[in-house]
Parts: C-alpha cells; sequence; structure tokens
C-alpha cells in the first residue's frame, strides 16, 4: 500500500528501474505526477515488477500506486488473455492429500502445471499434507494486472479456505503465496490463523537436521528471483544460507538481489520483443560471470525461462531440486 507520508519524492524508485532510462528530474517528475494522480510515462512503461517498493528507501511502496492508478484510469499492463488465466483458476480442481498429523502442510496453490515434475518429491517431503486447487488461489498474480482491488476482495476467502484444511503450519513454495499471507494480509487488516513457514526456511532447517547426507555440489550458479519476492526481502539470508550449506556459489553479477530482472512472463504476450530482450540481458549476464545453472524459486518463472536456459547450457533447477542433488536423490542436470 503507498504511503504518501513517507515519499520524499527522492526520484530512487524510478532512476534504479531496470526498465526506463530516467534521469533524477525526469523520476522526480513522475513521481509527482503520480502523487497527484495525473498521467504519468510510468503507468505505460510499468513492467509490473515491484522493484521500485525495494529501491524506495523510505518504504514508500511506489508500485502500490502505479497499480492503483494504472486500475483507476484503465491502463492494462497485461492482455485480456492472462486476466481470464486467473479469472479461471478458480475452477482448478481441489485436493487434499493428508499426511502425518504432526506434520505440516504444503500448498501449490492453482500452480501445480507449472511446478516441474518431481518438485516435492523424496525424503524432505514426506509425511506433508498437499493442498492444491482454485480454491487455494493467492490472487497475487492480479497485481501484475492492475486488478490489487481483486487481490484485497478475495484476500479473506482465500485466507479461510486455507484454514479450512485444518493444520496449524502451512510450507510456502510460492513467492506469491507468502507475499499474500505476509505483508498483503497484514495490508488489508487480515488476520491469519495458522503459522506460515518461507520454503527456504523448511529446506534449511531440514538440511540443518541432515548435514551428514549433504555432498556439497561445488557449482557456480545464477538465482531468478521473484517479483513477488520484492514484498517479502527477509528471507534473503536464508536463501544465501542454503547456497552455503549445498555448497553452491552465487555468482556475483549485474541483475542479482535487489537489480534482478523479471522473467518476461508476464510481457510477452503484449510487447514479446521487449520481454524477449529482458532474457536476453538475464540470461547472458548470468554465462557471462560464470554460472553453470539457473535456480529458480518460482514455478511460473521456471516454465518461461527453462528452454531458454537450456539452449544456452544454463542447467535450469528449481530449488527443491538443487537440494535433492546435494541430498544425492537427484543427479547434477
Amino acid at each position: 500500500m503507498f504511503d504518501a507520508s513517507k515519499c520524499d519524492k527522492c526520484g530512487d524508485c524510478f532512476v534504479r528501474c531496470q526498465y526506463v532510462d530516467y534521469s533524477r528530474e525526469k523520476a522526480i517528475e513522475e513521481i509527482t505526477a503520480l502523487m497527484e494522480g495525473r498521467d504519468a510515462g510510468i503507468l505505460k512503461e510499468c513492467v509490473t515488477c515491484v522493484a521500485c517498493n525495494e529501491y524506495c528507501p523510505q518504504g514508500a511502496n511506489p508500485y502500490d500506486l502505479i497499480c492503483q492508478l494504472q486500475e483507476e484510469k484503465g491502463i492494462l499492463p497485461v492482455p485480456e488473455s492472462t486476466i481470464k488465466w486467473m479469472d479461471d483458476a478458480v475452477i482448478i480442481p481441489n485436493e487434499i492429500s493428508r499426511g502425518h498429523r504432526d506434520r505440516p502442510a504444503l500448498t501449490l496453490c492453482a500452480m501445480e502445471r507449472y511446478f516441474p515434475v518431481g518438485s516435492f518429491d523424496g525424503q524432505m517431503f514426506e509425511g506433508l499434507t498437499l493442498v492444491k486447487g482454485g480454491a487455494y488461489f493467492c490472487n497475487i498474480g492480479y497485481l501484475h494486472a492492475a486488478r490489487e482491488s481483486v487481490v484485497e476482495r478475495k484476500a479473506q476467502d482465500f485466507i479461510n479456505q486455507m484454514a479450512g484444511v485444518g493444520v496449524s503450519e502451512f510450507i510456502i513454495p510460492h513467492a506469491d503465496c507468502y507475499a499474500m499471507l505476509t505483508t498483503k494480509a497484514e495490508e488489508y487488516g487480515i488476520k491469519v490463523p495458522f503459522s506460515v513457514v518461507h520454503i527456504f526456511e523448511y529446506l534449511l532447517n531440514y538440511l540443518k537436521d541432515h548435514r551428514d547426507s549433504i555432498t556439497r555440489l561445488n557449482r557456480g550458479i545464477a538465482y531468478q528471483r521473484p517479483c513477488a519476492s520484492r514484498w517479502a526481502t527477509d528471507v534473503e539470508p536464508m536463501l544465501d544460507e542454503l547456497f552455503e550449506l549445498l555448497g553452491v556459489q552465487r555468482v556475483a553479477r549485474r541483475y542479482d538481489r535487489e537489480d534482478a530482472l523479471c522473467c518476461g512472463g508476464m510481457l510477452i504476450r503484449k510487447e514479446r520483443d521487449r520481454a524477449l530482450q529482458i532474457q536476453d540481458m538475464n540470461l547472458t549476464d548470468a554465462q557471462a560471470h560464470g554460472a553453470e545453472a539457473m535456480v529458480f524459486l518460482c514455478p511460473y518463472c521456471h516454465y518461461i525461462l527453462q528452454r531458454s536456459c537450456g539452449e544456452r547450457g544454463l542447467v535450469p533447477i528449481f530449488i527443491t531440486h538443487l537440494c535433492r542433488m546435494a541430498l544425492g536423490e537427484l543427479p547434477f542436470s
């Protein structure tokens, strides 16, 4: 949620944006126009990656203002077909596969078809209750589509559905769901009646308890950071610790951490050439700095980039598969 009282119009949000080339003066003009509710170029140039929220040194959340004004002014950053996919997510069949009573649940949201095969196989996930389907769709995707009103309207029902599973703790492997259940739920004044554990925390704790089973991988990797991680930056230190435990080096490169590029997935149906350029910048950067693989948390990012990674000789690896590789359950491939 945008907080005008925190914005000092410094312009950092748009000066640092990877997708526009604004001077400080231009950036200040743009944020001023947004705060006054006027048309601004960024409303049409924004790729909806949420990075400006993280760039803002005051925590004012300028992307939330962009999203709000895009909705008010009818500026659609994605094609209607993308919105229809999200609208149709509610009809995805629901399924609860019960695990052990004393074990937490893991939710796949409505994204099961995008998770790589075997993402939650193996010893790390034995005994977990598995939840999936349209009833458990977190709706955060609408924040890429200038439809925060939909996210807020459906938030309580989503959390009620999760609570109805009847477990006290959920492991969250999808950055969007984690953002919904932490940052956005708090903004909307909704109480979450169960514990929420990010997948990084779960993996890290498991591997610490099974250190003797780990064979360090000794590989250089790049990480594809999900856009929704911008709403939950507290998990980044856990990822670095996890990589250290696995024996992989997160290569130092230009487009990483706060300066990470989006996968281009939300942009590709509307601005294909621009999306492909972003993908090329991202993968070329990873290769140039010695990465052998691209590691993913977001299943949709993996879906969008896996072929391009393979064509460049970058192994596309989902984060849970990387852990299973270190445990000897999968080869590094």
